[in-house]
């Protein structure tokens, strides 16, 4: 589909924002189902504006945010398929530096199934590559955090 320069920069604009204000519902303590529903809602629009102008990069993300929100709704199915998609196109794009995302999806994922062996094996492996990667310690911090979140998810076993 050819769009315009400003079409474009629509598309990429209220992806954006629609990915933030997913992570707004997500930051919430409690939400009603409503709020559920809007978060749900926020992440698919997301990933639907970025298929039609993002990068790989920006697919693998809003992948990853949908197995996120999915897993934060408790619905393993849909969290691992997403989770699955996600690490599927950093695995071929070569992403190393967000590879880690991708595998704490999948672990995420997996430990709300309650299959804990295979969150523990996805979990793991996030936590090595991200000791690879040099970022600042703000990044790290946040990273390390989302690990910490799905290691407690899974009485940190």
């Amino acid at each position: 589909m050819r769009m315009t320069k400003e079409e474009r920069e629509f598309h990429r604009k209220v992806a954006a924002q629609c990915f933030n204000k997913t992570w707004d519902y997500l930051d919430m303590k409690r939400r009603k189902a409503e709020a559920d529903r809007e978060m749900l809602h926020f992440a698919h629009a997301s990933r639907y504006h970025w298929g039609l102008v993002g990068t790989p990069r920006n697919l693998a993300v809003g992948d990853w945010i949908l197995s996120r929100v999915y897993a934060e709704l408790r619905q393993s199915d849909l969290a691992l398929r997403f989770a699955e998609s996600a690490l599927d196109i950093c695995e071929k794009s070569e992403f190393n530096d967000i590879m880690h995302t991708a595998n704490e999806a999948m672990a995420r994922a997996y430990a709300v199934s309650g299959d804990y062996p295979m969150a523990k094996g996805y979990l793991d492996r996030a936590r090595q590559q991200l000791d690879s990667l040099k970022l600042g310690r703000k990044d790290k911090s946040v990273y390390l955090g989302q690990i910490e979140q799905t290691a407690l998810m899974m009485g940190r076993r």
